[in-house]
């Protein structure tokens, strides 16, 4: 029998079926030289040559099978010869066919899986950036090319690649641009701020010196000289008293001096004010105010306080007009100027 040893022709062409030899499909991949990362026309090449190679390798295996088989066993030609056919035609199968099913599946996800998850995190910087330089800077290159790559569901991974190193490149020049507009804002801003407070700062110099001058104005110009005092007006001279004056007048006379200690100098400016508000008639009435009698008592019934008898009795009317002339201002004179000043005592 030819020999089995783990080292000969046919264990280097056909990996054994055990776990720890044939693990994984990447071992098993990397056992026939498939290249996971090669378009599908270097794919194509170099599984022709891998074909060319396996039928290489299954002749020489076949020889050292032979070769060996013949100086140990008594096998005929032609069982050999069938042997022989098996074994190429083992290794063109295998050539053909490429790796295990199991295999091709799992390396052929990798690069579509891997192309996937670059177009997602190129796409969230971008939208990011974009974002960031609505109205600094111009971004409809990065937008065309983001709306591309958006589409990276229906792209072949090459073109997803391409797309996304495409979407790297502009998200950076964007972003420098954004920079830059931020830094000429920050600027413009601070340099209106510093015109502000310059602006403010002479403003209120300016008012400050024009306080000043004013101030210095005023205390320069001379002062207006002060308004002489207006003399009062003389008093009315102080009418004379009558010589004989009559009944009502007698008794104003008797009256005032005894009460009051007035002399006949007050007794002239009484009967000059009597006689203008009622002419010493007891029974004067003025219909257009309801003043009544000698002194034109408002309303008359104010004289009840000096008598009864206030309506008819001329002694009690003068005493209550005395006494009113008296607590108002003073003296009759004192009255008599208030009548001739304002028409009324």
């Amino acid at each position: 029998m030819p020999n089995s040893d783990s080292s000969s022709p046919l264990s280097v062409l056909f990996p054994s079926s055990n776990p720890e030899s044939d693990a994984t499909p990447v071992r098993a991949a990397a056992a026939i030289g498939t290249d996971v990362g090669l378009t599908r026309h270097q794919e194509t090449r170099r599984r022709r040559g891998r074909s060319r190679l396996l039928v290489a390798g299954a002749v020489i295996a076949v020889g050292a099978i032979v070769g060996s088989g013949f100086s140990a066993q008594s096998a005929s030609q032609a069982a050999a010869d069938e042997q022989k056919k098996r074994i190429i035609a083992t290794a063109a199968l295998a050539a053909a066919t490429g790796p295990h099913p199991e295999q091709a599946g799992s390396l052929d996800g990798v690069v579509p899986a891997h192309a996937s998850a670059s177009a997602r995190t190129a796409l969230a910087g971008a939208t990011g950036v974009i974002a960031a330089a609505q109205g600094k800077t111009d971004v409809s290159a990065l937008s065309s090319t983001v709306a591309s790559l958006s589409e990276y569901s229906l792209l072949a991974p090459e073109r997803v690649f391409d797309l996304v190193e495409q979407v790297t490149a502009e998200a950076e020049v964007v972003k420098a641009s954004t920079a830059e507009a931020d830094r000429i804002a920050a600027e413009q801003a601070a340099a209106a701020g510093q015109a502000a407070a310059a602006a403010q700062a002479a403003a209120a110099a300016q008012a400050a010196a024009d306080a000043q001058a004013q101030a210095a104005a005023q205390a320069a110009a001379p002062k207006p000289a002060a308004p002489k005092p207006v003399a009062p007006a003389p008093a009315p001279p102080r009418p004379a008293a009558p010589t004989n004056p009559s009944g009502a007048q007698a008794i104003a006379r008797d009256m005032m001096a005894s009460k009051y200690g007035w002399g006949a100098d007050q007794l002239g400016c009484l009967v000059s004010l009597w006689n203008k508000e009622s002419g010493w008639n007891v029974n004067a009435y003025n219909a257009s105010s309801g003043a009544t009698g000698i002194p034109q008592a408002l309303p008359g019934s104010k004289m009840a306080s000096a008598g009864a008898d206030w309506a008819t009795n001329p002694a009690t009317q003068i005493s209550w007009g005395l006494n009113y002339i008296a607590e108002r201002y003073g003296d009759p004179c004192g009255a008599w100027y208030k009548s001739v000043a304002s028409g009324w005592y």
